[in-house]
């Protein structure tokens, strides 16, 4: 069946590392025409934060009206994809983890290299926060406490604080089929 086939959004599973399946998220999400609408049910630690530009770049320069709805755990880079959809679902068991960038290289570079990488890591993430500030519609002061040292929010915390809807857990009642 194709996506303009289906009823309804096209649903997609932002799940793990965004790094790693960077370009599987970015195809589904290229599949949902321009200003149309999609799911994300997120249950994702992060990853680099260039894939969570891209991510939001793409829900946001399609002007694409999703849907996020956190399963699990949304946390690092993660969070930008969450913070670009219009609407926000959260449980009392959702958990959202805010905390400063993480560089790592498994590459020899020099020291002039790691110069340059550090600089342009201290600009990225000081865009990358105001960037993240502006979608949840948040000062940037309150958004540099929660990242350093690292804060985690429950779903509970995020929906008092108006950045996302709180959904309730019900179990779902099965009929048993008469045999």
């Amino acid at each position: 069946m194709s996506t303009r086939d289906r009823e309804g959004p096209l649903e997609i599973a932002l799940v793990g590392d965004l790094t790693e399946n960077q370009s599987d998220l970015c195809g589904r999400l290229l599949e949902v025409e321009p200003g149309g609408e999609c799911i994300l049910w997120i249950d994702s630690l992060g990853g680099s934060p260039y894939s969570a530009l891209a991510l939001t770049s793409l829900i946001l320069l399609r002007g694409l009206k999703a849907t996020a709805v956190v399963a699990g755990e949304c946390s690092s880079a993660a969070l930008w994809p969450f913070a670009a959809c219009k609407q926000r679902y959260v449980t009392a068991f959702s958990f959202l983890l805010f905390h400063p960038m993480k560089w790592q290289s498994e590459e020899n570079i020099g020291l002039v290299e790691a110069a340059e990488w550090a600089r342009h890591f201290a600009e990225l993430e000081t865009d990358m926060d105001r960037l993240l500030g502006d979608l949840l519609g948040l000062p940037l002061e309150t958004i540099r406490q929660w990242m350093a040292p690292g804060r985690y929010l429950s779903g509970r915390e995020l929906a008092e604080a108006g950045l996302a809807e709180m959904v309730e857990l019900k179990p779902l009642s099965f009929r048993r089929r008469k045999r």
